[in-house]
Formats: C-alpha cells, structure tokens, sequence
C-alpha cells in the first residue's frame, strides 16, 4: 500500500457524530474480535496482502481501523461494484446507482456521496459524476469559488464551502457565515437581503463588479439551502470506509457479526436481506478464473449453533479469511429466549452434543427450554444434525412423549432411583435407538418445510419457494427487488416474488385499494393497487404464494415501489407473457423416420387443437417455432398463421410426447397502460432461452 496523505481518523481529530453510527461500531469491534478468535498473526496479516510486521515499528496492524490508509484499491472497488449492503450510510438502491455512476477513488469521493444523496443535492449528481469522470468540463466561475469547489468538481457540496466563499470573496466573518447559511435554510429573506449587501459590498475590493457578485450570491443561495457539513460527513464515510473493508477482507466474520447485531435490532423483513447478500459478497481471492462469490450461511444446528451467528470451520479445515462459513445463531430464532438459549450452549459445552430429542428434553429442565422454544428449534432445523431434516415432521410428532419422557426421568433423578436401562453404561446405547423411537409420521414435502421455517425464523433458510421456478424467473422477470431503485421512474416492470403483507384500504370516495409488500430472494418492496386494478385482481390475491408481479416504478416516495396492475401465478407466467415458444423434435438418434413422423403428427395435432381454443384461454397467442435437429443440420420450421398461448396444459402436453426440455417459451412484454389515469408506455423487451416452463 502507497502511504495516504489524506485524512485519517487520527488526522481528521474529534468528528461531528451522532447515534445513527453507534451499532455500527458495535458490529465493527464485534467483527475485529471475531477475526482475532478465528485467525492467528500471521493469517490477519496475509488477509490483506501484507507480511507481518507487527515487530516492526510504525507498522500498522491491519485491525487498527482508526490508522489504516483510505485507498485500498479493493476496498474501493467494492464502492464502485455499488456492493455496499451492510455498509454503514451506503446501502439504498439509489446511493447504490450513485456509486456506479461516480466510480469513487479516494475517500473524498465518498464523503461527497454522503452529502449529496440527500433531498436538495440529488438534483446535482448527475453533473458531480458527470465531470468526475471527465463527461463534462468543470465550469471556472470566480479563483476564490474555483479554488474551494475543486475537490467536488465546482459543485458547492458543503457548508464549509459556502462559509469560505462567504468570508474570502464577500469579506464576511466566519460565524456570521454560518448564520447567513441557516438563515438561508429557513428562509429568513430579511438576513438573507442583509447578506446580500454585505457580499456585494465585500467583493468590491476583490474587483467583482456588483452585478456579478449579485449573480454569484445567487448561485451562493442555490447551494447554501441544503449545504451538508463536511465534518459531518466524512466522519459517516471513515465508518462506512472501515466497514467495506472488514467485507472485503474477512466477509465472514463481519457478514457474522452483521447478523447478529441487526437481527436483534431490526425487524425480520429489514434484516433477511443481508442473508440474501451473503451470496453476493465476493472473497478477496475471487478470480474470474477461479471464482469465490457467496458467503455460506447454513442453518441453526444444536451441535455448533452459538447464540449469535458466528464462523465455523470444517473438521481438518484450515481456518483463514476465504474459509469457513457462518452458523446462524440460535437467537435469531423466534421465541427462543436468552436463557433458554443459554441453558441449551451451557449443557452442551458441559455435557458434550445432544444425541436425540429425547436425549434433549432429559438433560434441559422443561421450565426454561418450554415447549415453544423447542416447536421453533424444530421448524427451524436445528435438530436436523441428529434427526435429519425428513424427520422433522416426525420430531414435531414425537415432541410429547420427549417432553414427557424426559420429564419422569428427572424426576426420577431426583428422587434418587434409577431405571432398567439407566444400570447399563450409556455408551452401550446405539445411536440408532433414538430414531427409533419418534413416531413414524409422513415427511413434509419441500414447500412445507420452507413455510416451517419462515414461521420459525421469519424467512426462509435452506432455500426459498422462488428457487424451483428459476427458469421462468430468468426468462420473464425484468428485475429483482434490490435491483428496482436503477430502473428510470416509471419504467414498466415484472417482478417474481411472494406478497407478505397486504392491507386494504378504502379511499375517501369509497373506492377500495390494496397497499402490499412483495419479498424475493433479493428483499422487499412496497407495492400499490390502485381502486382500478384492485376492482379486477382484488379477490384473487394471496400471500405467501409465488407469483409474479406487473406493473411499473413508483419513485414518488423515500423508497422506490410498485405500481401494481396484475398479479398472475407464476406458473402461469408464458400466458401472458410469452412472445414465442419453440419446441425440439431431435431425430438425431432415430434410426427409423416413422416414430418422428408420429410425434411430430401428434404435436401438430396438439397446436392445430389449441389454436382454435385461443379465444376462450387468458393469455397472449404467441408464434410457435419447431427446431427440429438431424444429423447433418438443424432446420427450423414456423408459421405466422400458427398462434397460440403457452397454456400449462399444452406444455406438459407436449413435453408428455416429446419428453421433458423439449418445450420453451421465449418472454418479451410491455405492460398496458397504468389505469389509475398516470398511463406511461415503455418497458423492456426480453428474449432469453428458458428451462421448461414448469
């Protein structure tokens, strides 16, 4: 690393700071402590490129936060990549999209971020990045402005600027400075006019003639209404700085330490996105060549499972920055309590691992592990370690007798008797005995268990409903939730997803409306049913259930949303949004010409059938192509006269003849007019190879 010149924590000295950064510091020291636990010197040291020194004086170590250098290449390409969840005042779709646009590298860059992503400056972002990047010349208005601006490209983004500008070119001292700015701000017209004299008065001597000190005192006005406090910000972007560092360099103790904090602080909805961006977090050792992508988060576990999340490393694995993964914490389980929880790790590390559920509820007094706490351990997998996760249908079922088991035997133990087996040593009892006694009871299917485990854990952990409908995701979704904020306002838009909350509401004309929120893999956003479209999807909607979701970008409040205007299942996703469909014939490995003939007699069959049923299906008849392969070429074959709409019936009806993948249906959709009187056109035209579409 190149020596900084710049502000460091120890140059910057006392920083204006308020109650918004203190978890933050938490999850920062939480995170270094975590590293130090997990990691020897000489690891830490290797993490971040260097040998260590720590013998050697001046040295800084790579956990002393407060003097590491602020132009790690590294850590500021994680600012560039707009990866910023979990980073402290970085992590909105919008200041994400700045981020991208600007391409920061110097912490001067993220300081400027800070201050301009609020209501006032965002309108000059463009032109900040714009001649940052050298898309558009910096304008030269006066020596003394230029001079003061250069650092953010002529843009007054800071008070401290106006207050020099104020002081060296009107001649104004500087604590009447700072009150002409709060003056400005709240529009106090009778100092604001005082001022202006003044400033045209004091520029004369500088030889400003006073038409254009007026005209600077304009643009003075313009800047100073929502000018930030640079100390202020840069003390928000030195955290946000120190965070993307521990990400970038040991993202599994600090994506661990992120959990824990914000999953006792936040709610479910706001803190189960930084699940979701530990598959994107990408490891210092990451190569296209030998790509690292995805922090691993695995489940509770009775075994290994700490009260918080926390980094665990494979029986014989080498611990290190780009090894292990993080064990979700037993905490961050609904209704499990600290002292249940602690009870639990107490006679666990005392006692040795749980080997059954019996075992469990014989050695845990029943008042502080209840019954709840142990329905949740549960549903929330945390006994899949012992049991398996296909007998947590049977654990459930089996809970009584556990507890009641359990129970008489303590009991017994305090009575000072013993029972029949208890005169054999314990170590004689087969690990298969335990199995054996749960109730043998039919194993939840997928769906079931993942709705267990959102009711246990607030989401979804060892997979997520939407998983099993990727290929129609990929092929007609046009965005992700946390990817909505970079769509232009009122882009048109088709989103996968589960609506988790809805709320009717009824307008002061007695219409009804729906306000929603739609959660993918990616987050939540905030959806709106405007009276029109609630009157012809109202009764149709579900939660919990995955569909997908067309309408266009609501960017009139904080948060980008949806304006919502259909809600379709998304099984029935190529109906209305197919734009072609194409089936394979392969008569590459046909000996005999006549059982081709058939199928393709049959599938000609199927559409001619369909076609003429067009009217009486939902959906958008779309043209059909037929590739059919051979062994000296491809040949594809199409008719425009042949429409029909990619019903599931007619796709398993097809791949029923020809076998399964032998169907797709290509998307590309536009989505009508809003119908709440705001109508837009627009929209993204799409056309991607798709797995079979159901």
């Amino acid at each position: 690393m190149t020596q900084w010149d710049g502000p460091t924590c120890e140059k910057v000295g006392l920083l204006k700071m308020d109650f918004l950064g203190l978890r933050t510091l938490s999850i920062i020291e939480r995170a270094r402590r975590m590293i130090m636990d997990d990691l020897d010197e000489q690891m830490i040291w290797s993490a971040v490129g260097r040998q260590d020194q720590s013998d050697q004086p001046g040295q800084v170590h790579p956990l002393d936060l407060e003097r590491i250098t602020y132009d790690d290449p590294r850590v500021l390409e994680l600012f560039r990549r707009g990866d910023t969840a979990g980073i402290f005042q970085f992590e909105s779709g919008g200041m994400r999209k700045l981020l991208v646009d600007m391409q920061p590298d110097r912490l001067e860059d993220l300081i400027a971020a800070n201050a301009l992503y609020r209501p006032g400056p965002m309108e000059l972002i463009p032109a900040f990045n714009a001649r940052k990047n050298g898309r558009e010349q910096v304008p030269r208005i006066h020596e003394i402005i230029d001079r003061h601006t250069s650092e953010t490209y002529g843009v007054m983004v800071y008070q401290e600027q106006v207050m020099l500008v104020l002081h060296e070119l009107g001649g104004i001292p500087l604590r009447t400075a700072y009150t002409i700015i709060k003056a400005i701000s709240k529009k106090k017209h009778e100092v604001i006019n005082a001022a202006r004299e003044d400033f045209i008065a004091g520029s004369a001597s500088k030889g400003v003639e006073p038409a254009v000190a007026n005209e600077l005192f304009d643009l003075i006005l313009k800047f100073a209404g929502y000018g930030f406090n640079k100390s202020h910000s840069t003390g928000y972007a030195i955290i946000a700085y120190q965070t993307a560092y521990l990400k970038t360099y040991f993202p599994n103790q600090y994506m661990a330490s992120l959990l824990s904090f914000e999953s006792q602080a936040r709610k479910i909805e706001d803190w189960s996105v930084y699940l979701d961006e530990c598959r994107r977090v990408v490891f210092p050792d990451h190569e296209e060549s030998k790509p690292h992508i995805g922090v691993e988060v695995k489940p509770p576990d009775l075994a290994t499972s700490m009260a918080d999340f926390a980094v665990s490393f494979e029986e014989g694995q080498q611990p290190g920055n780009c090894s292990g993964t993080v064990r979700f914490g037993l905490r961050a389980i609904k209704g499990a309590g600290d002292t249940a929880i602690r009870s639990i790790i107490h006679e666990r590390d005392e006692n040795g691992p749980f080997k059954s559920l019996f075992d469990f509820c014989e050695r845990l007094d029943g008042r502080t592990v209840n019954r709840a706490t142990m329905e949740a351990l549960i549903k929330a997998g945390a006994f899949d370690s012992i049991h398996g996760v296909d007998n947590r249908a049977s654990l459930l079922a089996s809970l009584e007798d556990a507890i009641n088991a359990g129970s008489a035997r303590a009991r017994d133990r305090r009575e000072g008797q013993s029972t029949f087996f208890e005169a054999f040593d314990e170590a004689a009892v087969t690990e298969e005995a335990p199995a054996n006694m749960l109730r043998q009871v039919e194993p939840w299917d997928k769906m079931k268990t993942l709705s267990q485990e959102k009711e246990a854990l607030g989401f979804h952990v060892s997979g997520h409903p939407l998983d099993q409908y990727q290929g129609i995701i990929q092929t007609f979704a046009s965005t992700r939730s946390d990817s909505i904020g970079q769509l232009k306002s009122d882009a048109s838009l088709v989103m996968a997803g589960m609506i988790t909350r809805l709320r009717p509401v009824t307008t002061q004309k007695g219409h009804k409306m729906a306000m929603c929120t739609i959660a993918d893999r990616g987050g939540t956003v905030d959806g709106v049913i405007f009276p029109e479209a609630f009157s012809n999807i109202g009764d149709s909607l579900v939660q919990d259930v995955p569909v997908m979701v067309i309408g266009s970008l609501d960017s009139s409040r904080a948060e980008p949303g949806i304006i919502i205007e259909r809600v379709i299942d998304i099984e029935q996703a190529p109906q209305p949004l197919g734009q072609s469909m194409q089936i394979i014939i392969d008569a590459r490995e046909s000996e005999d010409s006549e059982p081709v003939k058939q199928s393709m007699q049959m599938v000609s069959g199927l559409l001619r059938r369909f076609s003429s049923t067009v009217a009486a299906l939902q959906g958008r008849p779309v043209e059909v192509r037929i590739l059919l392969r051979q062994e000296q070429r491809d040949v594809l074959l199409s008719s425009p006269r042949m429409r029909v709409v990619p019903s599931r019936e007619l796709l398993h009806q097809i791949e029923d003849v020809l076998g399964s993948g032998s169907v797709s249906v290509q998307g590309g959709f536009v989505p009508p007019a809003r119908s709440n009187g705001r109508g837009r056109r627009g929209g993204r035209n799409r056309s991607h190879a798709a797995a079979s579409s159901h």
